[in-house]
């Protein structure tokens, strides 16, 4: 089977199973197999794949079928320019999530210690770390997940430190420059409503707050004001429609607050500094 052949027809089972965006999932997958990038396949269409890259490539189109994530078969996820490990320990980093990583450095660009609520993959601590040289404090309940973004850090030489503990309950008290996190913030009762690459194979523990997906911003609200030093600038993604109820969780203590919408016009970034 040529390269050509294998992708037209990995496109179309794809279709017919009704992925998202199949031709550009074929190819992603198809390059995987390979171990190329996806330039090169149109490069060399008349290849002929062996029968070790024909299995693999038959492999991947088949867990993408069943729903499993393209970013969990490839392993890699882009993030601010850079290439992250992820597995299914860790949400997978969206696009979105780099509104994050913007607001903070242009509300923060001087802190010296940073603080990343709820990690996941590394991706916000490591691209912090390496766009402001700040000494930056990742934490996570989930020690798989911890894992990940330690592989994470090394692999693209960034210095943050990992703590396993529940939001900033290991952190001193008024120690910090700026904390940031994208927490949980799905409602339960939003479960079945979600995609089934979402619902069935990324970690519940970093998707779902509890009964009304406020229930770790308020917590993080109140911690933050413990650990951050005055000045300091609290950076968080928001959930769908929960900019007003987040909002509302600032008492007097907080000031500078803003809200950044996402290229979409949607809410996506709240960030304040504590008075």
């Amino acid at each position: 089977m040529k390269l050509r052949t294998a992708l037209q027809q990995g496109c179309g089972l794809l279709e017919g199973a009704g992925v998202p965006v199949a031709r550009l999932t074929a190819e992603v997958l198809l390059g995987y197999a390979l171990g190329r990038e996806r330039a090169y396949l149109y490069a060399h269409p008349e290849e002929e794949l062996n029968d070790l890259v024909r299995l693999r490539y038959e492999g991947c189109l088949d867990q993408r079928i069943q729903g499993k994530p393209t970013q969990y078969i490839t392993r890699q996820q882009e993030f601010y320019g850079r290439e992250f490990f992820v597995d299914a320990d860790v949400l997978i980093p969206r696009p979105e999530t780099e509104h994050v990583v913007e607001t903070a450095l242009e509300v923060a660009r001087d802190a010296r210690r940073v603080v990343d609520v709820g990690c996941g993959s590394g991706a916000i601590a490591v691209t912090l770390n390496l766009e402001m040289h700040a000494a930056v404090c990742a934490t996570d309940v989930s020690l798989p997940a911890l894992r990940v973004a330690r592989r994470n850090a090394k692999k693209l030489g960034a210095q943050v430190q990992f703590v396993a503990c529940d939001l900033l309950s290991a952190i001193t008290p008024a120690s910090v420059d700026l904390v940031v996190s994208n927490p949980p913030y799905v409602p339960l009762s939003d479960m079945q409503g979600l995609q089934r690459e979402v619902r069935d194979f990324e970690p519940h523990v970093a998707l779902f707050a509890g009964p009304t997906g406020l229930e770790i911003y308020e917590r993080l609200v109140v911690e933050s004001e413990r650990v951050l030093r005055p000045g300091g600038a609290l950076v968080v993604e928001l959930g769908f429609k929960t900019s007003e109820a987040v909002r509302g969780m600032l008492g007097s203590r907080w000031r500078e607050l803003r809200i950044v919408p996402d290229l979409a016009g949607i809410p996506r970034v709240l960030a304040a500094k504590l008075a």
